[in-house]
């Protein structure tokens, strides 16, 4: 059995590389439901599923059982000359349940992952269907796609690209669907949903109509917009513009799916099939590193009936040990009905978050669907003025969160990459009644710690 040689109640020297190296986290030791305890038995609640990751909470016996049962008869198979009954038994699963027309299951890591091998797929589609010309990405600004170049190069946040910029394709970027700050003065919602959309005809025509390859887009923005979803009828649209000039729709739903807005695909709220789906974080609830990206029959059959093949791939495809514990959280979140009860708790949540927060003076929206929320902070409401970003205003919020022993997940450069605060919810789908007192409880002392005199 492996021993650990720390102290595990206080690290002074590590050869760790953290995510921030003047930071020295705690170490986390166990976890169970919406908790997590570290080294020195402080206790905190997982606010927001690490990245919205954890929608089966922590300990699961379940996921544990299944993996230990998958290590007990294979660890890994490479699939050059394999592969593996949980690989199928997943892949099975995930297309019965997925939007009409998709049909092939392409696993991975991670989310980065599945938007590279989503991007790979569509130019070898062009490719292999006499359209090598198209080759240009839309995306939108503000939107945030992964970590590694492609997917970053996709992606329109604007700090997160900018020291990489010089190793970065050139991706075009529209403008989100993001109401709170872009809907004209007296336009309705359904109006200004079909103006942001039509923006993607624009932008395809001034790139040149053949040119272009794939839209990508977020159909509920996490990370970088702070749960912002799309009005009703612009993917609608969006679909109608891609199928008039042969362009692919690629949505990323890596923060979103997995039935964290409240169906298991969150594109399902708009009845829109995509031609490429990428799907990660929620889909191993964070049990093992898995993700995958799912194709229409269409470009499987283009490849297929090509070359036969796909010119991509990682040493971890389908692991098995991991497409067993995602095997074992899509069986228990579609048979206990989770991305139901996604909805509802995500109501309560909600409602809870608009009585103790609606009227603050620093809160100037507050927005989501299911059990993913996010709050912008403005310091003039009605102004709906942006702090400065040299406050570090969301840095703030999660320190005195995390002080208070909550977990959330704020994020600066919400407006352009520099200016703008967020804060991103999205606990287990385990969630209790009991639950939600505790965040707002914690919310108010992180708040009342971190923002500047009312």
């Amino acid at each position: 059995m492996a021993s650990y040689s720390h102290d595990w109640c206080s690290i002074q020297m590590t050869h760790n590389f953290p995510r921030h190296s003047k930071i020295t986290p705690p170490i986390a030791i166990a976890g169970a439901g919406c908790h997590i305890t570290d080294a020195t038995g402080k206790q905190y609640f997982d606010g927001s599923g690490g990245a919205a990751v954890s929608c089966l909470g922590h300990g699961d016996a379940d996921i544990a059982t299944a993996m230990k049962d998958q290590i007990d008869k294979l660890s890994f198979a490479h699939t050059s000359f394999f592969t593996s009954m949980p690989a199928e038994a997943l892949a099975d699963l995930l297309i019965a349940n997925a939007p009409s027309g998709i049909d092939r299951v392409y696993f991975v890591s991670g989310g980065s992952e599945a938007i590279e091998a989503s991007l790979k797929l569509a130019r070898q589609y062009f490719v292999e269907t006499g359209s090598p010309q198209r080759s240009h990405i839309i995306a939108r600004k503000q939107s945030y796609h992964g970590n590694t170049l492609g997917a970053l190069a996709a992606g329109g946040n604007a700090w997160r690209r900018e020291q990489f910029a010089p190793l970065l394709f050139t991706a075009s970027h529209i403008e989100p669907c993001y109401r709170y700050r872009g809907k004209a003065d007296g336009e309705s919602d359904h109006a200004y949903g079909q103006r942001m959309a039509n923006a993607l005809e624009t932008e395809i025509l001034r790139l040149g109509a053949d040119k272009v390859m794939a839209f990508l887009a977020e159909p509920v923005v996490g990370a970088t917009l702070g749960a912002v979803a799309a009005e009703w009828g612009y993917f609608t649209r969006i679909r109608e513009i891609c199928d008039r000039y042969g362009v692919l729709l690629i949505l990323d739903e890596v923060m979103c799916g997995m039935g964290r807005t409240g169906s298991l695909f969150a594109c399902d709220h708009d009845q829109v099939r995509p031609d490429i789906i990428a799907i990660a974080k929620g889909l191993g609830a964070g049990y093992q590193p898995v993700g995958a990206m799912l194709c229409s029959k269409e470009i499987y059959a283009a490849i297929a009936e090509g070359s036969g093949f796909f010119q991509h791939g990682h040493t971890y495809l389908a692991h098995p040990v991991a497409c067993a514990a995602a095997h074992a959280v899509l069986s228990k979140i579609i048979d206990s009905d989770l991305p139901s009860r996604a909805t509802m708790m995500g109501g309560k949540l909600m409602q809870a978050l608009q009585s103790a927060f609606g009227q603050h003076p620093f809160i100037g929206d507050i927005r989501g669907r299911g059990l993913f929320i996010g709050m912008e902070f403005v310091a003039d409401r009605a102004q709906k003025t942006p702090f400065d970003p040299a406050l570090g205003l969301h840095r703030k919020i999660k320190a005195a969160a995390f002080e208070a022993g909550l977990l959330c997940y704020p994020m600066g450069g919400t407006i352009d990459g520099k200016n703008g605060d967020h804060l991103l919810l999205a606990p287990p789908f385990i969630l209790e009644d009991s639950h939600i007192g505790e965040i707002i409880d914690k919310l108010t002392i992180a708040f009342d710690a971190a923002m500047p005199p009312a």
